[in-house]
Formats: structure tokens, sequence, C-alpha cells
């Protein structure tokens, strides 16, 4: 199976309840994008219509081998059209405030899976039919670790740990999932020339948040502290979700592992960047899959509580083995990013299933292609629908 061959095998449409308002400070756009990232988009608006990146906020990343549809919020005046490489953005209305990640419902997806044997398409459709009627773990996927290092952890739990300093070098010294050659070749120079702060400002790629903390680091050597708090609030807070999605992973693979322990046909699921196993089913008993699916697991934070006791007993188990506490989840050294504090539902059941099409695959002779869509609500993975399909 092939998956993402070209944007368009990846299909992802938001629903969004937008806060519109007959007058208002932010201008809200619907944006398109084609084999860009959200971020990238972000800037290239904050570009053409003058102001600065932190003045458009998207509530949500998208994936950028996709196209995409979702939205923004301007600070300011607006345009009524954008365009620039990769996307394009109509105005849709006013609003008081800045989209947050409340307001959506979530994605609708239309995905083509590629290079497939028959007997594989025909297993594809077959599972498809499982999923939709028993559901899979709802589990974070690769998409969320991009802060992961190998040689390092997750520089969030660096923050937990209030390392201010360790978690200012990872950010500035190892490559994460995605950073561009650019950004790669100034970590590799701060490697090498670490405490350097002029040269390493010098050398900043220009304009990027590395100018910021390294403008202080040069009055300032040692404040690691204050450094930390000048990183982007938004990188912070997905370094901290990072962390905390990949506990709630290991929360619930070890629930649903214990839960399962007696059953048939249970393999596992491969979460790749952070190298986690966690279980996966194919069928569940009505019965238990009714119990299942009204499980919800907390997601760590300073307050969480644990009612049932079989959870509450593995967060003491994995917090002994990370050399936590539950109060260090509150993040102390940070002054304006949080972890969010929810639960997550277990189980994970895709809606408006519908299996669109089997036909001869035109990218690779003598295969087939599957086109298939689906929506899911807010914060859930189409990438782990895929997996769960192959299993």
């Amino acid at each position: 199976m092939r998956f993402k061959v070209q944007p368009e095998d990846f299909i992802v449409e938001e629903r969004v309840r937008l806060p519109l308002a007959a007058q208002g400070s932010y201008a809200l756009y619907q944006v398109r994008k084609r084999g860009v990232s959200t971020l990238e988009v972000q800037a290239r608006m904050a570009a053409a219509l003058g102001v600065p990146r932190s003045a458009v906020a998207f509530p949500a990343l998208k994936d950028r081998d996709s196209v995409a549809t979702q939205h923004a919020a301007v600070r300011g005046t607006g345009s009524a059209v954008l365009e620039g490489p990769g996307y394009s953005a109509r105005f849709v209305g006013r609003s008081a405030r800045q989209l947050q990640p409340r307001d959506l419902d979530g994605n609708h997806f239309t995905l083509t899976l590629r290079d497939l044997a028959p007997t594989e398409a025909t297993h594809v459709g077959a599972r498809l039919t499982q999923v939709e009627r028993f559901g899979l773990p709802n589990y974070f996927d690769r998409q969320r670790f991009g802060s992961y290092v190998a040689s390092q952890g997750f520089v969030g739990k660096r923050i937990l740990q209030r390392d201010a300093e360790g978690a200012v070098r990872v950010y500035l010294t190892h490559p994460f999932s995605g950073d561009p050659p650019g950004v790669r070749d100034f970590k590799a120079l701060a490697q090498q020339h670490w405490g350097e702060w002029e040269l390493l400002f010098e050398a900043a790629p220009r304009p990027s948040n590395f100018r910021s903390v390294l403008t202080f680091l040069r009055d300032h050597p040692s404040s690691f502290r204050k450094a930390l708090n000048l990183i982007t609030p938004r990188l912070l807070s997905l370094w901290l979700c990072a962390y905390q999605s990949f506990l709630w992973n290991r929360m619930a693979g070890a629930y649903l592992a214990g839960t399962l322990k007696d059953s048939a046909g249970i393999s596992s699921l491969f979460i790749g960047g952070v190298d986690q196993d966690l279980p996966l089913y194919q069928e569940l008993p009505d019965t238990l899959l009714g119990r299942l699916s009204q499980v919800k697991i907390p997601l760590l934070h300073h307050r969480a509580v644990f009612d049932d006791p079989r959870v509450a007993a593995e967060v003491r188990e994995i917090l002994r083995g990370e050399g936590l506490g539950l109060w260090d989840f509150k993040a102390r050294v940070l002054d304006k990013a949080y972890l969010p504090k929810s639960a997550r539902a277990l189980l994970l059941f895709p809606q408006e299933v519908m299996l669109q099409g089997e036909e001869e695959d035109d990218r690779f002779a003598g295969k087939r292609k599957v086109t298939l869509a689906f929506f899911l609500p807010a914060g859930s993975y189409a990438t782990l629908v895929v997996k769960a399909l192959a299993a």
C-alpha cells in the first residue's frame, strides 16, 4: 500500500463554527493550501498583508502533503482575497476574537490508497467496514511528535523538569522533523559553538524566533528561563502537548492491553518517530465494545483526577519510570504556555464512512487504488485510520 503519492491523495476539509460578528478586530479567512505546511501559509499570509506572523492565527495545523481547506483569523483589516505559492485565502467575515481549537468540530477526509494488489484492495474494504462498526484506539499519531529528538527525548519533558537551559539548547541545536535545510545548518553550527551568542545571532535565519532568543542571550548569557519564555508560545505549547500525548498513548495502550489480554485477534499498531508499539484490535464483543466506547482517559496535568483504579495504577507506574510526579505537569518555568486539561476518548469511531470506489491505479501499472471518505472529530488522526486499514 502507498499513501500520499500526490497531495490530491489526501484531501482534508475542516469543519468549524465561525464566531462571525457584524464588526470585530479580526478578519476570518477560508484557506485552501496544497503541498505546503500551515505554518508556511501563516508566514506567507502575514507577509502579503504586511503584519507580524503572530497576527495570523490558525486553530489547527494541517498536513503538508495534502490538499487542505482550513480557516484562519487575521488581526486587522485584512484583504478580500489573498494568493501566494501553495495557497489561496478568501475573506468570509469578521470576528471579535481569534479562532480557537474549541471552534473546530472536526475534519472530513477523502483519501486515495494506491499500489494495492487485488487482495489488498478487498482487505481494505473489509477492514473499513470493521473500523466503522468497532472503531479503533484513539492514539495520537506521529505528526504529534515532531519535537521528539532521539538522542535528547522530548523537549517538553525538559520543560516539566524545569531544565530551561536543556530545553533552549535542544531548540537551538537539534533539528526537529520538518526543519528546512537552512535551519538544520544553523543548528549544526550552534552545536559546535554553544554559548557564542554573538556568532550564533549573526548566523541565525532571518527572520526567525531564534534571533529573538539569541538577542536576549547576548546580554544575559545565563538567563535561560527568560530565554525559554521568549520562544513562540505556540511552539512551547506544542512541545508540552507532544510529551503529554506520548504518555497518553502509553496509558491508553496499557489499559487496552490489560482489557484485551484474553481476546483473540489482537495485533499492534506502530507509531513511528517515537517507536511506540500499541495494541490494536479488529472486532470486539458488543458488551466489551459498549464498555470501552464510554471510557475517557484524562491527559496528564497537575490537577488530573483518575477515577478508574486501573488507570490510576498505570499513571503511577508511568510517572515513576519517567522520574516525574503529577505536580510537575504544571510547567512552572513557563509564563504563557500550559498543558491542556481534558480527557480523551479511548476509542475512535469514524463517521460518514464511504468506500467511494476501487479501480485501476493510474500511477502503478497492474495495481489497484481505493478511494474512501470519512469524518473524524477534532484531534483525531486520519493516518491512524489508514494504518488500521492495513493491519
